[in-house]
């Protein structure tokens, strides 16, 4: 009977337009409802112009608890994505085809509510790390070292 309270409750929570960071839910009538808490998964964008990437990064991603809200494969496309979908972190390439990643990050910073990024490269960070410490970004990752848990590290 809790169970059925509990998804009605949250159905209706969610049908209000109301999004809190957590729920907190009963498990029978006698559990006060602020003794167990469902966190809602952290929303992500990927941005990357390789597909195989982005569908590999997708996959770890939400296995790992990640809410993957969208993908784009460049820059501008990356900042409207940004905007439309409000995600709280997002990967972003640092070589894009339009514009590099470090002009998205400081365009992302300028939004009303900025997401968390997190920049991706798979080039040396010796080329970079200096352009890397002087963004607004959160922190780097290499590609190849991507994890739920890296990201987690750097976001919070």
């Amino acid at each position: 009977m809790g169970t059925v309270r509990t998804v009605v409750g949250l159905f209706v929570l969610l049908s209000s337009g109301r999004t809190p960071k957590d729920v907190r839910v009963g498990t029978d009538d006698m559990t006060p409802p602020s003794a167990h808490t469902v966190a809602m998964r952290p929303r992500l964008l990927i941005v990357d112009d390789h597909d195989g990437f982005r569908s590999i990064a997708r996959a770890m991603l939400e296995g790992d608890g990640y809410d993957v809200v969208g993908e784009a494969v460049d820059g501008a496309t990356a900042i409207s994505a940004a905007r439309s979908l409000e995600p709280g972190i997002v990967l972003l390439d640092i070589h894009l085809p339009d514009i590099d990643g470090f002009a998205v990050s400081e365009a992302l910073a300028r939004l009303p509510d900025p997401p968390a990024v997190v920049l991706i490269s798979s080039r040396p960070l010796a080329d970079i790390r200096q352009r890397v410490s002087a963004s607004p970004a959160v922190g780097f990752i290499f590609k190849d070292q991507l994890t739920g848990e890296a990201v987690a590290a750097l976001t919070g």
